[in-house]
């Protein structure tokens, strides 16, 4: 019996780090696309990775905006053309399950454009809607 019980735990375990590992391998390939999708030009593409809900939260130096409509609104206005939104590069430094469905993901991001750069970090919260990761909540400086 206790074998069985052993054998049972450690399956569980596997299932559990498996599924983990697909989960952390799909949250990297959403931050891959968005990148992608920001170097070229598409902010309509890269705000696909946004849960598209008016609680969506996006904290930058001008304090919160709530709202995916919002949030694109303001990419587009700081962000209105290729050459302003440059070329993006992350840098992801961890990405942490909270729950299952809920992650938090640290990272950097560097935008080299043609006079100047912007640097800084994120902490994003990613969650899993309807079999998709979505950010929920971002915090960009």
């Amino acid at each position: 019996m206790k074998r069985i019980l052993v054998i049972a735990l450690f399956l569980a375990s596997f299932s559990a780090f498996a599924q983990n590992a697909n989960d952390k391998q799909a949250i990297l390939n959403l931050l891959e696309k968005q990148r992608a999708d920001w170097n070229k030009g598409d902010v309509e593409a890269f705000m696909q990775g946004y849960e598209k809900s008016d609680s969506l939260l996006f904290v930058g130096k001008n304090g919160p905006t709530y709202g995916w409509q919002k949030t694109l609104d303001n990419y587009k206005k700081r962000y209105p053309d290729k050459s302003a939104m440059g070329f993006l590069v992350f840098g992801i430094k961890k990405v942490d399950f909270l729950k299952p469905d809920l992650a938090f993901v640290l990272g950097s991001w560097n935008v080299k454009r043609e006079k100047d750069e912007l640097k800084g970090y994120f902490t994003l919260l990613i969650k899993k809607i309807k079999g998709e990761w979505k950010v929920v909540a971002d915090h960009s400086s």
